[in-house]
Order: structure tokens, then C-alpha cells, then sequence
């Protein structure tokens, strides 16, 4: 069966980047254990990553690359934003090991929204936060097969996403 849209699609693969000297870095897998299971056109994954499948079969193997446009977007200067320390205390005072620079705190914007702020600098009354996809302006690199490849049901397609193995469960 061919992927297309309304597919639930499971694939694994290595996401890899390219690092600082310009060699690829693994920062990701899915595995036969745990693959990347999604229904096709409603994964929410970048467009040009299912363009890249569209078509494949049961057993294909892929190997393509996303340039930061068509991957997670080049990296937007406003998503980093300098945020009082008070904004991070708990009962009077900021946890232990929280304010790390790398670590990723959940957040919300003043609308409600979750974000996931990474810590890229720790002032003595500030902190310094990255609101950015992590892999925002980087190269990605998807080699990788397709596992397989079902019809979604009428549920799964209300629902938006795999139910069953590999997907959500209620």
C-alpha cells in the first residue's frame, strides 16, 4: 500500500544534523521498538518531510534532506527573550538545577499557550530564553524505511492522530 493522505504511516529512520565542523551529528531514531508512527497529512510535521514519502511503499527505504525552510524554519531573533528571574521561583525561590543553560523549562505565553523555552543564558536577575524548535536553521538529514503502511480508520482521521499500537491510546 502506498503512502498517501489519511495513511497511518510508520517509519524508522536516524535524523541527523550537520554540526560546528560540518559533520553530521545522529540527534535522533526511531527504532523498530519505538518507529514514528502518523497519519499522513495530519502528522503536523513539516510539509516537505511527507512530500518526501508520498508515494513510498511497505519495505521502501528513503534518504533525503530538509534545508531549515522546509525543515523547522530559520531561527527568529524574537523567540529569544530575556524573562525576570522571579518568573522561575517556586514558593520564593528558583529550584535547584533548574536554571541550567540547555535545559528545556515548559512555559506558557501570556495567551496560554505551551511553549518549550530552552535556557541559553543564566544573569544574575534575568535569564535568557530560546522559544526557537530546536532544530531551527539546521540542515536535516532522514535516512530511513518505511515499516509500514495502513488504511487510517474513520476515528483515527476524526480524531487527528494513530490510535492502536504506536499511537494514542484513550
Amino acid at each position: 500500500m502506498k503512502i498517501d493522505k489519511n495513511k497511518v504511516v510508520s517509519l524508522t529512520y536516524e535524523l541527523r544534523i550537520d554540526n560546528e565542523k560540518g559533520e553530521q551529528s545522529l540527534v535522533e531514531v526511531a527504532n523498530e521498538e519505538q518507529p514514528m508512527v502518523f497519519i499522513y497529512g495530519m502528522s503536523g510535521l513539516p510539509d516537505q518531510f511527507e512530500e518526501n514519502l508520498n508515494g513510498l511503499n511497505t519495505g521502501d527505504s528513503f534518504d533525503f534532506k530538509l534545508d531549515s525552510d522546509d525543515g523547522y524554519g530559520d531561527i527568529d531573533e524574537n523567540a529569544v527573550v530575556e524573562l525576570p528571574m522571579q518568573v522561575f521561583q517556586v514558593d520564593g525561590s528558583v529550584p535547584d538545577n533548574m536554571l541550567e543553560a540547555g535545559n528545556f523549562i515548559p512555559m506558557a505565553d501570556s495567551e496560554g499557550n505551551q511553549l518549550q523555552g530552552r535556557v541559553a543564558e543564566v544573569k544574575d536577575d534575568s535569564v535568557i530564553m530560546d522559544f526557537n524548535h530546536p532544530l531551527a536553521g539546521k540542515e536535516l538529514h532522514f535516512k530511513g524505511k518505511v515499516e509500514n503502511v495502513r488504511e487510517a480508520t474513520p476515528e483515527e482521521i476524526d480524531h487527528g492522530h494513530v490510535h492502536g499500537e504506536g499511537g494514542h491510546h484513550h
